[in-house]
Formats: structure tokens, sequence, C-alpha cells
């Protein structure tokens, strides 16, 4: 009798074993289930995550130094043309350790894809408060390389309008009306600013009915032959001279152009809002190109 008890306490024990190793298993089981489902999650996050999104964490940490999205940036390529910066990587670490020291403000107030492109226009708030149209390309879902132009904050031009204020909305399009838009903004530039064929210029407007953000010249296209006379006597005049880019979203269109302003190299960028086939609204910055010698990088600012 002993002799049996002693067996089944003995059988009593492994089972008990055998279930806690069961449980045990389980629930290693059930938590590798659980950091797989997460990181499958994550992973889902990673790839539905649009590059305009990216774009946004980028830009953002630059207020606080977090370098957690450089992740979004290839560690192999990244070419830069702010001339300003140093090339790849750790030329932006440097950069953006600079800039956060003063903890500035960024306020992305436009954004929109055009295929590998994201083209951004930010305030940025630093110790001089700058307007700025950035663009990045990518390559597989991470950046490669990067162009931008910077403008100080001047005051509201003579319609009371800012670099920064107005229509936000992009009114998305099919291929042939973002061509259609595209086309416009080119045609504006190449017989209007470049001077091929100015006695174009009140085709690209819908009468007098234009918002106009550039400094020194108003609403309409009164406010842009004034606007114009005044900065021809004030020694500002410029001719562009190449295109360089032209890149947009549904309504809005970026043309990226160099030429020359008083005398000096310049980069002109310029933001559309097309109506009906019509130019209603224009943003732009306009850049200084530094000679060669205060270049940080060998990329060219185009």
């Amino acid at each position: 009798m002993k002799k049996l008890s002693y067996v089944l306490a003995v059988v009593g024990i492994a089972i008990l074993a055998v279930s806690c190793n069961n449980t045990k298993n389980e629930a290693v089981q059930n938590t590798d289930q659980s950091n797989s489902a997460e990181t499958k999650e994550n992973d889902l996050k990673e790839i539905k995550q649009s590059n305009a999104e990216k774009v946004k964490e980028l830009l953002s940490s630059f207020s606080t130094g977090n370098e957690e999205p450089i992740k979004y940036i290839n560690p192999n390529k990244y070419i830069q043309h702010n001339l300003g910066a140093a090339d790849g990587v750790e030329g932006l670490k440097t950069l953006m350790e600079f800039l956060s020291k003063t903890k500035p403000s960024v306020k992305i107030v436009r954004i929109f894809s055009d295929g590998d492109y994201v083209v951004a226009q930010t305030e940025y708030g630093y110790e001089t408060p700058t307007v700025g149209f950035d663009i990045f390309r990518f390559e597989n879902g991470l950046i490669v390389e990067h162009w931008d132009n910077l403008q100080a904050i001047p005051p509201t031009n003579p319609s009371g309008h800012s670099l920064i204020d107005g229509d936000t909305t992009i009114k998305e399009t099919d291929k042939e009306g973002l061509e259609a838009n595209k086309k416009v903004a080119e045609g504006f530039v190449t017989d209007v600013l470049m001077g091929k064929n100015p006695k174009n210029l009140e085709n690209y407007f819908d009468g007098n009915n234009y918002i106009q953000h550039h400094p020194l010249i108003g609403d309409g296209l009164d406010g842009l032959k004034t606007g114009l006379e005044k900065m021809t006597k004030m020694g500002l005049t410029f001719k562009y001279s190449k295109i360089h880019k032209i890149l947009g979203e549904g309504n809005f269109v970026l043309v990226v152009s160099e030429g020359v302003m008083a005398d000096k190299p310049t980069s002109f960028y310029d933001l559309f809002r097309i109506e009906n086939g019509k130019i209603a609204e224009h943003w732009d910055i306009v850049e200084t190109i530094p000679p060669v010698k205060d270049h940080k990088n060998k990329n060219g600012k185009f």
C-alpha cells in the first residue's frame, strides 16, 4: 500500500511538472506571438507611412534635436545641396545639432508629393525667422537627396500678404490635369520671367484676379506691374536663365530656377496655385547663391 502511494505521488509530481512546463511554454509562446504581432504592426506602420509623413518628422526634429527621424535617410547616399551644410548624413547631424540649440519652432505650411519627390514650404523660428522650400528625393523609401531655398521673413507686402499665408488646400487632379498645370507654370516662367514672350503676360491670369505673396508686389496684374517698376528703381532687376525642376501635386506647382538678381547669382523657387488653367496665387523664395569658396559641399545649388 505504501509502495502504491509512493508511485501515485511520483506520477502526480510528473503530471504537475508537465502541466507547469506546458503553461510556461504557452506563456512564452503567447509572449512571442505578442512580440511578433507588435513587430509586424510596427513594420506595417513603416510600410504604410508616406514619404511626406517622413519629411514632416524629419523637419520637425530640427526643433528638438531628436535624431530618430534620420533613419529615413539612406546612410550610404545622401546628397546635400544646401551649400551651408556638409555632405552626407554626418553633415545633416551637425547642422541639426547647431540649429536645435535654440529650440526653434518649425511650422510646415504646405507639403505635397510628386513621384519620388516631396516638397515642403516651412516657416522656421530661427534667431532670424525664415521661410523656406525643401525638396527631398526618395529611393526605395529612403531620402537620398535634398535641395532648399531660404529667405528671412520680410514685412507683409503692399496687399498685406506674408510669404506663407493663403490657400493650403490641394485640389487633386488626374495626371493630365497636373501636366496641364505644370505647363501653365512653366510657360509663365519662360515667357515672362525669362523674358522670351513678355507680351503673353495677361494670358496667364484671369483678369485682375491674382493673389501675390512676393514682399514687394501687390495683388492683381496692376500690383504686379507696379511692383516690378518699384524693384527696377531699387536696382533689384532680375533675369531667370534656366529651369531646373518642375514639381507639383493637384493645383500646386513649384518651379525651381536659377538666374541673376541685382547682378548676383540667384536661386528662384516659385510656387503657383493654378485654377481653371490660370495662375490664381503665387509664393516665392529668392536666395543669393554664395561664392564657391564658401560652399561646404561640392554638389552645387541645383
